[in-house]
């Protein structure tokens, strides 16, 4: 679990997504944790695909940036696994002109991780230790569904990345503004 959650869950499978399938995550791929299976069906009966890949989320994720200079910064690797479906579908879509809404930041570093220069998905397994700061040039994510993250995290720093500067700083403003919950069972944003 975060370190920021000191208690023991009393039911432990709320902080859970609907769609996980296996287990050896240290904590869940929060972004998800706001999706129900009633929800699932009525995006899917709008058209959208929703295509499952696999991270393991480790605890690294919620490490703060403690070095001067974030480049320094050491990313741990996570397992993470597409299966050859799921990449022929992804590359269907954008082939078809569609484009890839990433739920959270996990997702967002494996398909970033198994896409080429050319925008192709490639299926496979294996770690990824990508770190995405601002000045990333993104391969495969057009947008991002994502919590509200900590100062100095990785996570906040990829979000930065994707949507720039100005558009999180604002973003984070207003929510702050607002009384948004942050972190894991926190409110949500759509970067676009």
């Amino acid at each position: 679990m975060p370190p920021y959650i000191h208690e023991e869950l009393q039911n432990p499978e709320e902080y859970q997504t609907v769609y996980a399938r296996d287990a050896g995550s240290a904590a869940a791929p929060t972004a998800g944790l706001h999706f129900t299976r009633e929800l699932l069906a009525r995006i899917e009966e709008m058209g959208v695909r929703i295509v499952p890949v696999l991270l393991h989320v480790g605890l690294d994720t919620f490490r703060p940036v403690k070095e001067e200079n974030v480049e320094d910064h050491e990313m741990h690797s996570e397992f993470y696994a597409v299966r050859p479906e799921a990449a022929a579908l992804l590359n269907a879509v954008r082939r078809d002109g569609g484009r890839w809404v990433a739920v959270g930041t996990t997702v967002t570093r494996v398909l970033e991780s198994v896409t080429d220069e050319d925008g192709v998905i490639h299926p496979g397994s294996g770690w990824t230790d990508l770190f995405i700061i601002p000045g990333y040039r993104f391969r495969a994510v057009d947008m991002l569904i994502t919590n509200f993250h900590l100062p100095q995290s990785t996570l906040l720093m990829l979000v930065t990345a994707l949507g720039g500067r100005e558009l999180i700083r604002r973003a984070y403003e207003e929510a702050v503004e607002q009384r948004y919950r942050f972190f894991s069972f926190g409110d949500a944003m759509l970067i676009i």
